[in-house]
């Protein structure tokens, strides 16, 4: 599922907990003020596969956004861990749909770089996937 400027505007659940996994920091920023602005907590940010996995199995989370590349580490294994747990995730990267496995067709993916309002469409379409 791609999330495009053409998607119907949604809008987020005041308070909704989100896991931001990115490894440049200035976009992990600004994707924490998008989150923020949004009326959304950031529960935390990670860097690296390994702190995203620590937080995937035990943070209390109600989304997460997932860059694929971590520093030439793959975030599948996070991606796998959050479905476990029923915690609604969706991709957020610069290299294109052909480096999402088939398995992970479905999951919602947005292409760098992006409009602010894209990325709140997302959040919406995350918040209302949660059971949270």
């Amino acid at each position: 599922m791609f999330i495009s400027s053409g998607d119907a505007v949604a809008e987020i659940r005041p308070g909704l907990r989100v896991l931001i996994v990115e490894d440049e920091f200035m976009i992990a920023m600004a994707v924490e003020a998008v989150v923020t602005d949004a009326g959304g907590v950031v529960v935390d940010m990670a860097a690296t596969l390994e702190q995203a996995l620590q937080l995937a199995r035990s943070a209390e989370l109600d989304a997460a956004l997932l860059d694929i590349n971590l520093n030439g580490k793959a975030s599948f294994e996070v991606a796998e861990t959050l479905a476990a747990r029923g915690i609604p995730y969706a991709f957020v990267t610069g290299y294109g749909k052909q480096m999402v496995p088939q398995a992970y067709a479905s999951v919602p993916l947005l292409m760098k770089p992006y409009a602010r309002s894209e990325l709140v469409r997302l959040l919406g379409v995350l918040a209302s996937s949660s059971s949270a």
